[in-house]
């Protein structure tokens, strides 16, 4: 009596003919690896160059009622951000998350000139934000002097405190960025072309031949382009760590999080790709129904700069995008050493968005 065919088998088969043929490919290199590394370069180079957007938050004594606060209330970059509780004001001033705390006090001593004590406290987080943000707080304070009194200092002096802590630099942004970039260009371009390609060579037709089962060939594949994009992810982390000092702040630790991270996003971003494959009616019209799945993650997901640079009216749409739940995770546990269950905000959006996706996946996807 012959033996039960592996299935098991026939998974890892697939899986190392279809890694070689990726391998292989000009194409899966570039997008995968290629174009994410360019873009570590050039950010990693430049140093940092995002718009100057300060994020601000009051301190709980604070004076309202005063012409300092109206006038920069008025400035298009000044985003005034409320906290329930000084722990949660606290962690994001020490994680670079805003630029820093003002604290106005109306100066009692009638021999000063002032009206106003400005305090500015923030982190050397936030260094390259704080730097250019101190002078324009002066020069809002000088013009309200000239309108008001001729020029004398008299509406208000600032007096900045500035704690040392660790440095936000821009790759500790631009890598994740970059990283979920290369996850979702790979499953959803890499997916899609591969199994229609498979369809239209008859290659899927052939194996309804053998004994191989349907969930084979799918976790076979699948599994191919899971290993290759982890392969790419330690590509990507270990050039910005060796090459810019991309932080990992509880080391080997921080890089097993990032790699458990990246297979549940890769898993839920290559659901995407069995739906532009199913719905793809021939080659050509993959790359546009793909570019509708990528494109405005790439832009609109924290990819290349923050959210909190766009209109408040478009950051909700922001904030549904699965990219952006992975690249805000990524940073969590990079740069401020968040574990994967201080996570599960992001990561239980991620696998609602993998339920939905694979959910639709199902109805859509075609064999032949």
């Amino acid at each position: 009596m012959p033996e039960p065919y592996s299935q098991m088998t026939a998974i890892w088969a697939i899986a190392r003919a279809s890694l070689k043929a990726i391998l292989r490919s000009p194409s899966a290199v570039i997008f995968s690896i290629f174009f994410p590394l360019v873009f570590i370069l050039v950010f990693g180079f430049i140093g940092n160059s995002s718009g100057p957007v300060y994020r601000i938050a009051l301190t709980k004594g604070c004076d309202t009622a005063n012409p300092v606060l109206d006038s920069l209330k008025q400035l298009n970059n000044i985003r005034i951000v409320k906290y329930q509780d000084s722990a949660s004001l606290e962690s994001d001033l020490v994680k670079g998350r805003i630029t820093g705390v003002i604290d106005i006090r109306k100066v009692g001593d009638a021999a000063s000139k002032s009206d106003y004590q400005v305090y500015f406290h923030a982190t050397t987080a936030s260094a390259d934000k704080f730097a250019t943000f101190l002078p324009l707080l002066e020069n809002t304070l000088t013009r309200i002097d000239r309108n008001r009194f001729q020029g004398i200092k008299t509406t208000g002096t600032v007096e900045p405190v500035i704690r040392q802590v660790r440095k936000y630099r821009t790759i500790d942004f631009i890598l994740p960025g970059q990283l979920g970039f290369s996850m979702l260009s790979a499953g959803v371009f890499g997916v899609a072309f591969l199994f229609f390609n498979l369809r239209q060579q008859l290659v899927i037709k052939r194996f309804f031949a053998t004994p191989v089962s349907k969930a084979a060939i799918i976790l076979g594949e699948g599994l191919s382009r899971v290993i290759f994009q982890l392969i790419t992810a330690v590509v990507i982390i270990g050039m910005g760590y060796f090459a810019f000092d991309f932080t990992l702040v509880n080391g080997w630790q921080t890089f097993a999080e990032i790699m458990v991270l990246s297979f549940i996003a890769l898993l839920v971003f290559m659901g995407f790709g069995f739906i532009v494959s199913g719905l793809a009616k021939n080659e050509s019209s993959i790359p546009p129904l793909a570019n509708i799945v990528t494109l405005p993650q790439f832009l609109l997901a924290g990819t290349f700069f923050s959210i909190e640079a766009f209109p408040s009216w478009l950051q909700p749409l922001c904030r549904i995008l699965p990219l952006t739940y992975f690249n805000d995770a990524m940073r969590k546990i990079s740069f401020e050493g968040a574990g994967l269950l201080d996570c599960w905000p992001q990561i239980g959006v991620l696998i609602i968005w993998g339920i939905i996706v694979y959910l639709a996946a199902i109805k859509i996807f075609r064999w032949e």
